[in-house]
C-alpha cells in the first residue's frame, strides 16, 4: 500500500486480515501523483468498515457488533494455536479445533449478513458463545465470563462477589459441556479402532424379490449384524434386535409412508464387536400365506400362516472395520437364497449360504451402507440428511461397552430356541405353531415387538415348519412391559397344530402350553440364558386360565417335576405335565431398573433381611459391574444409610468402606468411565450423610496404620487409588457442616492431622494429599466467606487501613504485618483457577490498591527511627516483590491476544508496583542497611522482569545498596556475595537476558561516575557480574540442547569462573553437576578427575566441613575426603586408569598406617593396590585416538566460536564414527575437508563449519621411568595418557619432482598443538593454546610467506598488476605503518623476558631468524617492483627504497645477514633456513594451507 507525505512516496507492508484506519484526506496536501487505475489487492477482498473514534483517548474502535469482534479475535488466537498443534502432531485436538473454527467461521458469516430474525439471532448467539467457551477450555485459554444475555461481562460494571459467582456458574456450565463434548469428539475423531467408543451403522434397504403370489412377506432384517461363533458351526449369534419390514406381494411396503424410506440405524457397536473375525448382514425372509406355495387343490386353504421363504447373507466385516470405504451412494446386492425343502430351518440355511455361493436367479436385495461414528443423538445432529426422526433405530442386544449416563432401558429379548413334540394319535408329525402372549395375574395381554420399525402386537406367532418333530425356530423378539407391571407379569406359550386346509385347521385346538415368570420370588428378574420349560397338557380353555398353572413350577430346574400325573387339582380343571414334549427358550434382560443379582437386591432392600446384611455387603464385590452402575445412586444411598444407622457401632464400617472403594474403582474402569459424571452429581446433589466423614476417616486411618506396621492390607492399594473421591465425600460434608457449625473445621482438621502423623515413605504421599485437601478447604472457606456479610465487612475493613487510624500503633502494626502475610499467602497459593483471568486480575488490582494504601500508612506511622519496625518493612518488600513476580502478571509468557487484553484493561501492574518499591526503598534513609543483603535477592528477581522502563527504574537500587554497605564497612562484599549467589539461581530458572546485562553495566557505571572513590570497585563488580552473566546465559542456553558436550563445556566454564573468584560453594555445586553429566554417558575417568578437584579442597583433619563442602551432614573433612577417595578410586577402576587409582590408594594407605592406625582398612587398601598392579600388567587397554576439532563461523556460541579443541576418543572409536557423532550435534554445520586454518571468509561467516582430523599424542615419559628397562605395558599407557602436546604431519613437495624417486622432493610439514590441560582430565577435550611469542613467530612466518608467494607469482606472470605488491612492501618498510617486529623487540627481546621464560630461548632465536630472513625477501621484492613500476609511481618506489635501506642496516646489524639465491634460478623454492624455521614452529595452525583431510596435496604448484 502506498502513502504520500508531500511528494514523497511511502510504502507500507499489508497482509491478509490486516485492519487499517485511514485518516481523511487533507486539502493542504499538494502535488500528489496520479492514482493508478489498478491496485495490488483485488477489490473483492478489501472491505470498508465503519469505526467509532474516541477522541479523548484517540482510540479507533470497530463499529462491528461485539459478538462478531469476539469471534474474529477468537479465530485469530485459535489459528496460531491450531498451527502449533499441527507441528507437534496432536491429531485429535487438531481436528477438534479445526471443526470448531469451521463452525465459528460459518456462524460469523451469518452474523455479518444481518438478515437473521431476532429469535434465530438469539439462538445463534447462544451457539457461538457456547462454542467459544468450549474451545477456550480445551485449549486451556482463559475463561470468558458472560451475563444472562451471553455478552462478555465487564469487571468494571460488576461487584467482586457477583463476578466471582459468574465465574463459578460459567465454570460449571463449561465443565458439563466438556463432559458431553469429550465423549462426542472421542467418538467422532478417534480413527483407531482401539479408541472407538461407539459405532453406528446406517442401512438403506431396497428389496427386489420375485412376485410369489402371496399377500405379504415378512422381511425381518435379523439384527443386521451376525457372528459365526465358530466359523465352521451352523449357529449364528445375533448382535442387534431385528429390523422388520412388512412387504406386499405387489412389491411395495405395506406402510405406504415407508416407500423409498426403508432406513435403519444399528447403534452401539463397540471394540469387542469390531475385533470379531466375521460380521454378517443377514435377512431372514418369511412369507405369510398358505402352508404350501404351490397348493392348487379345490379345497380352501388356510391363510395367514408364517412360513420360511429364504435368506440373504452378506459379509460386511471389511466395511464395518473400515478396510473398504463406503458411502450412501454406493449400493450392494445381496443375493436371495430360497428354502429348498418345506422343512428347512432358516438358521440351517444360513450355514449353507455362507459355505457355498448359489445362484439367486437375479433375486435379492439392494442395500446401501454407511458407517457413522457416534451415538444416535450425535449422528442425528451431524447427519440430518441421512438420519432423521423417522429413521428406525435398532438397539443392541445387551449394553454397549460404554454405558452412557441416562441410558435407561427395560427390554427383555426372548428367543424361541427349540422344541420336541410327539405326534401322539396323528399319523404324521405336527405342523407346530407357538403362540406367545404376555399375561398378568388376570390373564390380560400386553405388548410384544417383533422387531425395530414394527408396531406392538398382543401376541406372537412363530414360523411353522412342515411336519417336523424337533423344530428349531431361533426367532428373537422383544417384550416391552412397563416396570410397575413386571412383578405381576409372565410369558405364556400355547402350542397348536396347523393344517393346510382351512376346514381342518378351524377344528384344531391348543394341545399344550408352557409359561415362565419374569420375576422371581426373591425380587430378581429372570436370569439370562436357556430355560427348559415345563410343558403342560390339558383342556384348551383350562390352559388359558392363569389360576390353573400359575402356582406350578415353570422350568425343569425349579425342582423335581414328575414326568406324568397330576400336578394340581382345582375347581377349574386339571393340568398334567407332558412327559413326551419339551420346549426351550432363551432370554436376555437389558434393563437399568431390574437386577438379576440376589445380593445386590438384598443390599438395596437390606432392612427387610438385616441378618443377611453382612453377607450382602461381602457379595457386592463379586457382583458384575453392569449391575452395580445401573443402580449407582441407590447403592450409594444404601451404603451411607447403613453407615449412619449403625453410627454407634463399627460392625459394618469396614465392609461399607470396602464396598465404597469397590464402586469407585469400578467407575474408574474404561467401560464405566462416563459414570464419573453420575458419581460427581451424586456427591454434589444427593449425598447427605453429614456424619459419614467420621466413619470414612476412621477406616482410612486404620488401613494406614496396618500398612505402616508392615502388615498385609488387601485393600490398601485400591484405597489409595480411590482417595480422590473419598476426600470429595469428606469435603462435601465439610461444605454442609461449615455453615451450621463453625467448630466443625477444627474437628476435621484434627482428623486430618491424625492421618498426617502416620510414618513411613508411603505416608508422605498421604501427607501431600491431606495438604492438598486442606488447601481445598481453605479455598472453600474463602469462597463461602464472601457470601457472609460479616466476612465481607471484615475484608473491606482490611482493605481500608484509614479506618484504623484511631487505633494504637501496636495494633495497627500487627494488623499490617498479618495482612501482608495473608496477601502473600493468597498470591502464592493461587486461590482461583488459572483460567479465571478476569477474577485474578481484579484480585491483583485490589491487592495493588491496598498495598499502595498501606504503603502510605507506613510512611506516616512507621518511618521514623523511633517507630521503625524492620520486620514490618521486610514483610512489605517481600509482599510487593511476590506480587510483581507472580505468574499471572508475567505478560511475556502470554499470547499477543491475551497480553493486549490485559494491557488495555488493567495496564502493566508490574510497572506501578515496581516504581512504588523503588520509592519506598529510597525513603528508608539510614535504615537501608537493615535490608542488606536480605533484600538483594528479591530486588534482583524484580529487576530481571523483562521491561526496559521497569529495569531502568529499579537497577539503580543496586548501586544504592553498594553505597550503603560501603559507607558502613568500606566495601560491599555482602552485597556482592549475595547477588552472585542469587543471580546463579535466577538465571538458571529463566530470568535475565543479554539486554539485562547491557543495562546493568551501563546503569551501574553511569551511577559510579559521580563517585570517584567507589568507581574502581563498581567497575570491578560490573566486570565480575558481566562475566558471570555471559557464562550463565550460555549455560542456560545449552541445558536444553541435545549436545551433552556443550553442556559439559559451559559447566566447566562456570566452575572455573567460580574458582577464580573464590566462590567455593558454587564451584563445588557445578563440580557435581559436571560429575552427573559424565556418569550419564559412562565417562568414569572424567568423573573421577572432577571429584578429585573437590577432594583437593579438603584436608586430612578432624575439622568439621564447611557448609559448601558438605555432602553428608555432620562429617569431618577426613571422613568426607576418605569417602570421596573411595568413590574416585571406583571410577578410575571402571575407566581402567589404575595408575591414578594406585596413587590415591597409596595416600589412603599412608593415612591408615601413620595417622589413624586402621590396619583393617590398610589391608583392604593394599589388596586393592595389588589388584590394580596386576591389572596393569595383564589386561589389555586399547589406546584411544585423539582428534583435532575446529569450530569456525559466527554461528557457534562464544565458547566454541573459531576455536580448536583436542578430543579424546573412546575405546575403538575411529575418526569417521567420531565425526558422524560430532555432526549429529550440529546438523546445520558444514564439514571442512581441509586440515589448515580457514580464512576470514569462513571465520566471519554467519554459518557453522566443522573441521576434524586425527592427531598423534606426543609421549612424555615420567622422569622416574627414563633410562630404565620398563615393560611395554607400562610405557604404552603413557603414550596416550598424561599428554598435552599433539602432532599433525603432512607431506609437501619442494623443487623439481624426480619420477624415479618421489622421496627426493618430499618434505614433512609438522604442526604441534598444545592443550590448556593434560588429557585425560575433567573433560574429554580441551582447547588448544598459543603463547604471545608463538603468535609472533606465526605472524612473521605468514608475512614472509606472503612476500615469497607474490615474488614467485610476479616472476611467473608479467601481466599481473603491480598494486598488490606495492601495498604489501610499503606496509612493511614504511616507518609510518611499520612497527611489527619493533613491537616484538620491545615485548620479547628484553632481559626481563629472558629471565621469566628461559624455556623460550630457542623460540626467540627462531623469531630473530625470521626477522633477519625478511630483509632479503624484501630486497628481492623491491628489486622486482623497481623493474615493473611505471613512471608515475617512480617517486613512490624511491621512497620505499629509502625506507628499506634504513631498515636493512638496522636488522643486519642486530640479527645478521641472510642471502637469497638468484631468483631466476630458483623460482619455485625457498631457502633451507626459511623452511627450517617454518617447520620448527611450536603451534602453526594458520600455516596449514591447502591440504585436504586424509589426502595430502601440494601447498604450491611445482615449477
Amino acid at each position: 500500500m502506498l502513502f504520500w507525505r508531500g511528494s514523497e512516496q511511502i510504502g507500507f507492508l499489508c497482509t491478509l486480515s490486516l485492519t487499517l484506519y485511514v485518516c481523511p484526506f487533507s486539502p493542504l496536501s499538494t502535488s500528489l501523483p496520479p492514482i493508478p487505475s489498478q491496485g495490488a489487492f483485488p477489490a473483492s477482498i478489501v472491505q470498508l468498515r465503519k469505526v467509532i473514534i474516541e477522541k479523548d483517548q484517540e482510540v479507533v474502535l470497530s463499529a462491528e457488533m461485539p459478538l462478531v469482534k469476539e469471534v474474529t479475535t477468537t479465530l485469530r488466537e485459535w489459528g496460531s494455536i491450531w498451527k502449533q498443534l499441527y507441528v507437534v502432531n496432536t491429531s485429535t485436538l487438531f481436528v477438534c479445533v479445526q471443526r470448531l473454527m469451521w463452525d465459528l467461521m460459518e456462524w460469523r458469516s451469518q452474523l455479518l449478513s444481518g438478515t437473521l430474525p431476532s429469535d434465530e439471532f438469539k439462538e445463534l448467539k447462544q451457539k457461538v458463545t457456547s462454542k467459544i467457551d468450549y474451545g477456550n477450555k480445551i485449549l486451556e485459554l482463559d475463561l470468558v465470563v458472560r451475563d444472562v444475555n451471553g455478552n462478555m461481562l465487564d469487571p468494571e460494571n460488576a461487584s467482586v462477589i457477583s463476578l466471582f459467582r459468574a465465574h463459578q456458574d460459567a465454570t460449571t456450565k463449561i465443565n458439563e459441556r466438556i463432559k458431553e463434548e469429550q465423549v462426542r469428539f472421542e467418538q467422532t475423531y478417534h480413527n483407531d479402532q482401539s479408541q472407538r467408543c461407539r459405532f453406528t451403522g446406517l442401512l438403506y434397504v431396497s428389496p427386489e424379490l420375485a412376485r410369489i403370489g402371496e399377500d405379504s412377506l415378512h422381511v425381518p432384517l435379523s439384527s443386521g449384524l451376525y457372528l459365526n461363533i465358530p466359523l465352521s458351526s451352523s449357529l449364528f449369534t445375533s448382535i442387534f434386535e431385528n429390523y422388520l419390514i412388512r412387504w406386499t406381494s405387489k412389491g411395495f411396503p405395506k406402510d405406504v409412508d415407508m416407500l423409498n424410506n426403508l432406513k435403519v440405524v444399528f447403534t452401539d457397536l463397540g471394540n469387542k464387536d469390531l475385533n470379531r473375525d466375521k460380521i454378517y448382514l443377514i435377512c431372514q425372509i418369511v412369507r405369510v400365506g398358505r402352508m404350501e406355495l404351490k397348493e392348487t387343490g379345490t379345497k380352501k386353504c388356510t391363510l395367514g400362516l408364517r412360513r420360511p421363504f429364504g435368506v440373504a447373507v452378506m459379509d460386511i466385516s471389511d466395511i464395518i472395520k473400515g478396510k473398504i470405504e463406503c458411502d450412501e451412494e454406493k449400493q450392494y446386492f445381496i443375493p436371495f437364497v430360497p428354502v429348498v425343502a418345506e422343512n428347512d430351518f432358516l438358521h440351517s440355511l444360513l450355514n449353507k449360504v455362507t459355505a457355498s455361493r448359489g445362484d439367486s436367479g437375479g433375486q435379492g436385495l439392494w442395500v446401501t451402507m454407511k458407517a457413522l461414528v457416534g451415538d444416535i443423538i450425535q449422528i442425528r445432529k451431524e447427519y440430518p440428511h441421512l438420519v432423521d426422526r423417522s429413521t428406525v433405530v435398532a438397539r443392541k442386544l445387551g449394553f454397549p461397552e460404554i454405558i452412557m449416563p441416562g441410558d435407561i432401558r427395560n427390554d427383555i429379548y426372548l428367543t424361541l430356541w427349540t422344541g420336541d413334540f410327539d405326534k401322539y394319535n396323528k399319523t404324521t408329525q405336527k405342523n407346530m405353531e407357538v403362540i406367545m402372549t404376555v399375561c398378568d395375574e388376570e390373564g390380560k395381554a400386553n405388548s410384544i415387538c417383533l422387531g425395530a420399525g414394527d408396531r406392538p402386537l398382543n401376541e406372537y406367532r412363530s414360523v411353522i415348519y412342515y411336519q417336523v418333530k424337533q423344530p428349531r425356530w431361533m426367532e428373537t423378539f422383544k417384550v416391552a412391559i412397563p416396570l410397575e407391571e413386571m412383578h405381576r407379569s409372565h410369558l405364556r406359550f400355547m402350542f397348536r397344530h396347523r393344517s393346510s386346509q382351512e376346514s381342518k385347521d378351524k377344528s384344531e385346538k391348543n394341545f399344550a402350553m408352557a409359561f415362565v415368570h419374569l420375576m422371581k420370588a426373591d425380587g430378581t428378574v429372570l436370569q439370562d440364558g436357556l430355560h427348559e420349560l415345563v410343558v403342560f397338557k390339558g383342556d384348551s380353555k383350562r390352559m388359558e386360565d392363569v389360576n390353573s398353572y400359575l402356582s406350578q413350577p415353570s422350568t425343569r430346574n425349579q425342582g423335581d417335576v414328575p414326568k406324568g400325573g397330576t400336578l394340581s387339582r382345582s375347581s377349574v380343571g386339571v393340568l398334567s405335565v407332558s412327559s413326551r414334549d419339551s420346549f426351550t427358550v432363551s432370554t436376555l434382560v437389558c434393563s437399568t431398573k431390574l437386577t438379576q443379582n440376589v445380593g445386590l437386591l438384598g443390599l438395596l432392600k437390606w432392612r427387610t433381611r438385616p441378618e443377611l446384611l453382612k453377607e450382602n455387603l461381602e457379595k457386592l464385590k463379586i457382583i458384575d459391574g453392569e449391575q452395580v452402575v445401573k443402580f449407582l445412586q441407590d447403592t450409594l444411598d444404601a451404603l451411607f444409610t447403613i453407615m449412619m444407622e449403625h453410627s454407634q457401632t463399627d460392625d459394618y464400617d469396614i465392609l461399607v468402606f470396602d464396598a465404597l472403594i469397590y464402586i469407585i474403582g469400578l467407575i474408574a474402569d474404561r467401560k464405566f468411565q462416563h459414570f464419573n459424571t453420575v458419581l460427581e452429581a451424586y456427591i454434589k446433589q444427593h449425598f447427605s450423610a453429614t456424619l459419614a466423614y467420621k466413619k470414612l476417616m476412621s477406616v482410612l486411618k486404620r488401613y494406614l496404620d496396618v500398612s505402616s506396621r508392615g502388615e498385609q492390607c488387601e485393600n490398601y492399594l485400591r484405597t489409595l487409588k480411590a482417595l480422590e473421591y473419598i476426600f470429595k465425600f469428606i469435603e462435601c460434608v465439610f461444605l454442609v457442616q461449615l455453615i451450621h457449625d463453625p467448630a466443625f473445621s477444627f474437628s476435621l482438621s484434627l482428623s486430618l492431622s491424625s492421618l498426617s502423623l502416620s510414618q513411613g515413605e508411603t505416608f508422605q504421599h498421604i501427607q501431600d494429599i491431606v495438604a492438598s485437601l486442606l488447601r481445598t478447604i481453605n479455598r472453600t472457606v474463602i469462597t463461602m466467606g464472601r457470601e457472609h456479610a460479616l466476612i465481607v465487612t471484615r475484608m473491606h475493613a482490611c482493605l481500608n487501613p484509614h479506618s484504623h487510624t484511631h487505633t494504637l500503633s501496636v495494633l495497627l502494626q500487627d494488623f499490617l504485618m498479618e495482612t501482608f502475610l495473608l496477601f502473600k499467602e493468597l498470591i502464592g497459593k493461587h486461590v482461583y483457577p488459572s483460567d479465571w483471568m478476569a477474577m485474578i486480575m481484579v484480585q491483583n488490582r485490589v491487592f495493588l490498591r491496598a498495598i499502595n494504601t498501606y504503603a502510605d500508612t507506613m510512611n506516616l506511622k512507621f518511618l521514623n527511627n523511633n517507630d521503625f519496625e524492620v520486620q514490618l518493612w521486610n514483610n512489605y518488600f517481600h509482599l510487593a516483590v511476590a506480587f510483581i513476580t507472580q505468574e499471572s502478571l508475567q505478560l511475556q509468557h502470554f499470547s499477543p491476544t491475551k497480553r493486549n487484553k490485559i494491557l488495555a484493561k488493567y495496564g502493566d501492574m508490574r510497572r506501578l508496583i515496581g516504581f512504588a518499591i523503588r520509592d519506598m526503598w529510597y525513603k528508608l534513609g539510614g535504615n537501608k542497611i537493615c535490608f542488606i543483603p536480605g533484600m538483594v535477592g528479591p530486588i534482583l528477581e524484580m529487576t530481571l522482569i523483562p521491561g526496559e522502563e521497569l529495569r531502568r527504574a529499579t537497577i539503580p537500587i543496586f548501586f544504592d545498596m553498594m553505597q550503603c554497605e560501603h559507607k558502613l564497612s568500606a566495601h560491599f562484599q555482602k552485597f556482592e556475595n549475595e547477588i552472585i549467589l542469587k543471580l546463579d539461581h535466577e538465571v538458571e530458572g529463566g530470568g535475565g537476558d543479554e539486554r539485562y546485562m547491557e543495562l546493568l553495566e551501563t546503569i551501574l557505571l553511569e551511577c559510579a561516575v559521580e563517585h570517584p572513590l567507589l568507581r574502581p570497585e563498581v567497575e570491578h563488580f560490573v566486570d565480575l557480574v558481566k562475566g558471570l552473566l555471559v557464562r550463565l546465559l550460555d549455560y542456560r542456553t545449552v541445558m536444553s540442547d541435545d549436545s551433552r558436550n556443550n553442556r559439559m563445556s559451559c559447566t566447566v566454564n562456570l566452575l572455573n569462573f567460580y574458582k577464580d573468584i573464590n566462590r567455593e560453594g558454587m564451584y563445588i555445586r557445578y563440580l557435581y553437576k559436571l560429575r552427573d553429566l559424565h556418569m550419564a554417558v559412562e565417562n568414569y575417568t572424567e568423573a573421577a578427575y572432577t571429584l578429585l578437584l573437590h577432594s583437593r579442597l579438603l584436608k586430612w583433619s578432624e575439622d568439621q566441613c564447611s557448609p559448601q563442602f558438605e555432602v553428608r551432614s555432620c562429617q569431618t573433612q577426613r571422613q568426607q575426603k576418605e569417602d570421596l577417595y573411595e568413590t574416585i578410586i571406583g571410577y578410575f577402576d571402571k575407566g581402567k586408569m589404575w595408575e591414578e587409582a594406585i596413587t590415591l590408594c597409596k595416600e589412603l594407605a599412608d593415612q591408615y598406617e601413620m595417622e589413624v592406625f586402621e590396619y583393617e582398612l590398610l589391608s583392604q587398601s593394599l589388596k586393592q593396590q595389588a589388584r590394580f598392579y596386576e591389572n596393569i600388567m595383564t589386561i589389555l587397554r586399547p589406546k584411544p585416538d585423539y582428534f583435532a576439532v575446529g569450530y569456525y563461523g559466527q554461528g557457534y556460541p562464544p565458547f566454541l566460536r573459531n576455536k580448536v579443541f583436542i578430543h579424546r576418543g573412546k575405546e575403538y572409536e575411529r575418526r569417521d564414527d567420531f565425526q558422524n557423532q560430532l555432526m549429529s550435534q550440529f546438523p546445520s554445520a558444514v564439514r571442512l575437508n581441509i586440515t589448515t586454518m580457514p580464512g576470514d571468509d569462513v571465520r566471519l561467516s554467519p554459518l557453522q563449519y566443522i573441521q576434524c582430523f586425527t592427531v598423534q599424542p606426543v609421549l612424555e615419559i615420567p622422569s622416574r621411568l627414563k633410562s630404565k628397562p620398563v615393560p611395554d605395558q607400562i610405557i604404552n599407557f603413557y603414550k596416550s595418557n598424561y599428554v598435552q602436546r599433539f602432532h599433525y604431519s603432512r607431506p609437501v613437495r619442494k623443487g623439481p619432482v624426480d619420477p624415479s624417486n618421489e622421496f627426493v622432493s618430499m618434505w614433512i610439514e609438522r604442526t604441534t598443538f598444545t592443550t590448556v590441560y593434560k588429557l585425560p582430565g575433567i573433560l574429554r577435550w580441551f582447547e588448544t593454546t598459543i603463547s604471545p611469542l608463538e603468535n609472533a613467530i606465526e605472524t612473521m612466518q605468514s608475512t614472509n610467506d606472503k612476500i615469497l608467494t607474490l615474488i614467485n607469482q610476479y616472476q611467473a606472470d608479467d601481466a599481473l598488476p603491480i598494486n598488490p605488491l606495492s601495498m604489501l612492501l610499503n606496509g612493511i618498510v614504511d616507518p609510518a605503518v611499520m612497527g611489527g617486529f619493533a613491537k616484538y623487540e620491545k615485548a620479547f627481546f628484553t632481559e626481563e623476558y629472558n629471565l621469566q621464560h628461559p624455556e623460550d630461548r630457542d623460540k626467540l632465536e627462531g623469531l630473530k631468524d625470521l626477522i633477519a630472513w625478511q630483509i632479503p625477501l624484501l630486497g628481492g621484492g623491491i628489486s622486482l617492483h623497481g623493474k615493473r613500476v611505471t613512471d608515475d609511481l617512480r617517486p613512490f618506489h624511491e621512497r620505499m627504497e629509502e625506507c628499506f635501506t634504513h631498515m636493512r642496516k638496522k636488522v643486519e646489524k642486530e640479527y645478521g645477514v641472510r642471502e637469497l639465491p638468484d631468483m631466476d634460478e630458483r623460482k619455485s623454492s625457498r631457502p633451507r633456513s626459511v623452511l627450517r624455521s617454518f617447520r620448527q614452529s611450536v603451534i602453526s595452525i594458520s600455516s596449514l594451507q591447502g591440504s585436504e583431510c586424509g589426502t595430502p596435496t601440494k601447498p604450491y604448484p611445482d615449477r
